[in-house]
């Protein structure tokens, strides 16, 4: 017997996970109508409510781009380059950036007012040009589909193994309109794409929707819906879009709570996910660590901040007396540079290599809200390593001290997101231990900011997955617009007459 629900009651239970309840707050059983929807997270008990107006803005956007990826068979390879330059040459074009700009600036504007973070959601020049030369990367890259990847031959009939599109590839962002354009090429690989980026952006991203994107979808002659933006600023509207069962993947970037929580709506719903959440990279430097090449790492590494930056670094005892002033120097450099300063945390390991004005200073903090006064350095529990610092204009950092290249390790396997892990060694045997111990999918031997589809890979990324769910089937870390396929089996037959 199934039914309805049309109405919440304050306390009602709510049954998850398959032996544990939730409870139904006084807010939530106000806010829900007839006709909305309750999703319930069965990992954490989450009540989640997708107002049915919102529910209907998803449905409507994802359906659109499910039709669409029907009638993507019948597009040419060459109307999708065509798609790519076009969108390109839009945002290279004044005319079309102007109004643009005029949003984005709007856009930041209101995000300050209301003390959140801008440093991703300002479009400045060279991201402008970074969007612009991805697109450009899309449109010369070889096409996607039906690439035979192998073939296996029999007495009068063979097997291809052939890529194919996926489907419809639903991503939800927060606060970075360039990914807007990044996104766009899984349409290589004949894909189709819904969008809903974060309310702070979300102007941004209607005019380039309106400006770029819809002109060059439609003078390529792609299907209409080949490229959705869901225009709703609720948050409710990713939960409705991802509990989707006609998407082919979910993909999610943003904050690590926000991004597992999403995952955890895909899941549930049966939809495979790429989750680009948490991040933030971990050095190791070495007994053997070169000091001049630490420093720089140090340094290098803290130049803005982004998943990749660094995040926690580890010094082996035995040379923490030396390289604990020069890693001290290098981030008073990359603070320096940024005209913010910087800001130190500190486990206790660490704490008898730091000096007293490091552990009395105070120091002005540049946070999203405006200039914090903090102490330069505060104390750390180990097992809060894993915290990943989202810092504004102030290069923040973790620092503990190791009793070896093992314990870092360990170290990183228990408290990381699993992301992005650097060793400085002359030992080349010890690089390959680290390599083949350390939980990442990304492994370097100096700056950790490598870790980029388009620096390190030539090809505009789609997002940047850790393991901190598990390792990842079939793919590696970088999520790129021709990695987005299946694969279709077809059969060719030689002799009419072959029977089983």
């Amino acid at each position: 017997m199934t039914a309805t629900l049309d109405k919440l009651t304050p306390g009602m239970l709510v049954p998850f996970g398959g032996n544990r309840v939730a409870a139904v707050s006084e807010a939530l059983a106000a806010a829900f109508q007839p006709g909305d929807r309750l999703v319930v997270v069965q990992e954490t008990g989450a009540l989640l409510h997708v107002p049915a107006a919102v529910q209907a803005v998803a449905d409507a956007a994802v359906g659109r781009a499910h039709e669409a990826f029907h009638k993507m068979g019948a597009v040419t390879d060459e109307q999708i380059a065509r798609f790519f330059k076009l969108f390109a040459s839009r945002l290279d074009d004044d005319r079309y950036w102007a109004p643009i700009a005029e949003a984005n600036a709007a856009d930041v504007e209101k995000a300050r007012g209301a003390g959140r973070s801008t440093t991703r959601l300002m479009v400045s020049e060279q991201m402008r040009l970074g969007m612009v030369m991805g697109l450009r990367g899309w449109a010369d890259a070889p096409a996607g589909r039906g690439r035979v990847i192998e073939t296996v031959e029999h007495d009068g009939w063979s097997v291809e193994l052939v890529t194919a599109p996926l489907g419809v590839v639903a991503f939800v962002f927060e606060g970075r309109p360039n990914v807007f354009a990044d996104a766009a090429g899984v349409l290589r690989s004949g894909n189709t794409v819904v969008f809903r980026i974060g309310s702070d952006a979300l102007g941004t991203a209607r005019a380039i929707a309106e400006h770029a994107l819809a002109p060059a979808l439609a003078a390529a002659g792609l299907p209409e819906g080949a490229a959705s933006l869901v225009a709703s600023p609720e948050r409710s509207a990713g939960w409705a879009m991802f509990s989707d069962r006609r998407l082919g993947l979910a993909v999610a970037r943003g904050s690590g709570p926000a991004v597992a929580q999403l995952g955890a709506v895909a899941r549930q719903a049966g939809v495979p996910v790429s989750l680009h959440g948490t991040g933030g990279a971990w050095l190791t430097a070495a007994p053997d660590a070169d000091a001049q090449r630490f420093a720089a790492v140090v340094e290098t590494s803290l130049d803005r901040k982004v998943c990749n930056t660094l995040n926690v670094c580890c010094i082996d005892q035995s040379r923490a007396a030396e390289l604990v002033p020069l890693f001290l120097k290098a981030l008073e450099r990359a603070g320096e540079r940024r005209g913010h300063g910087c800001k130190l945390h500190f486990t206790e390991s660490a704490r008898p290599f730091l000096p007293q004005r490091w552990l009395d200073a105070r120091a002005s903090v540049r946070r999203a809200e405006g200039d914090v006064e903090e102490a330069l350095a505060e104390p750390l529990a180990e097992d809060q390593l894993g915290r990943e610092w989202e810092w504004e204009e102030t290069p923040e950092v973790s620092l503990t001290v190791v009793g070896g290249v093992d314990q870092a390790v360990d170290l990183f396997n228990r408290h990381s997101p699993q992301f992005d892990a650097s060793l400085i060694s002359n030992d080349p045997a010890a690089h390959e231990a680290f390599y083949q111990a350390i939980n990442a999918p990304f492994v370097g031997d100096g700056f950790t900011r490598w870790v980029d589809g388009q620096y390190a890979l030539d090809k505009p990324e789609l997002g940047l997955s850790n393991w901190e769910h598990g390792r990842l089937f079939a793919r590696g870390g970088v999520l790129s617009g021709d990695g987005v396929f299946t694969v279709r089996t077809r059969a060719r037959q030689t002799d009419p007459g072959l029977r089983r």
